[in-house]
């Protein structure tokens, strides 16, 4: 069973048990989040397709750390204009476990 779930603007395709790094959850460690996006539901070789969402699908996780992704360097500059700017960033992320996936 898998289902193609939305979440922070992307999307992932989760399985009962796997874990996985979404954008940053407004939740504390331990929490069970829901989440009601659901695109996709394949149960038992039959799939079902939502338009644009399968009604009342949904799939549950569980936060298990909240983290920060490695630095990545921005750097703009204009060529022959001595114009340069450096700057990092790290972008925030929740891990979460999928735990149960229902239709």
């Amino acid at each position: 069973m898998y289902a193609i779930v939305e979440t922070g603007g992307k999307q992932f395709k989760v399985t009962e048990g796997s874990t996985l790094y979404v954008e940053k959850l407004e939740a504390a460690i331990g929490d069970q989040v829901v989440l009601d996006r659901v695109f996709l539901v394949e149960k038992d070789q039959s799939i079902t397709v939502g338009t644009p969402h399968v009604p009342g699908a949904k799939v549950q996780v569980t936060v298990l750390d909240h983290g920060k992704a490695k630095k990545i360097i921005v750097f703009k500059y204009k060529s022959k204009k001595n114009y340069r700017r450096k700057q990092g960033h790290r972008q925030p992320f929740t891990k979460v476990r999928v735990d149960a996936i229902t239709l």
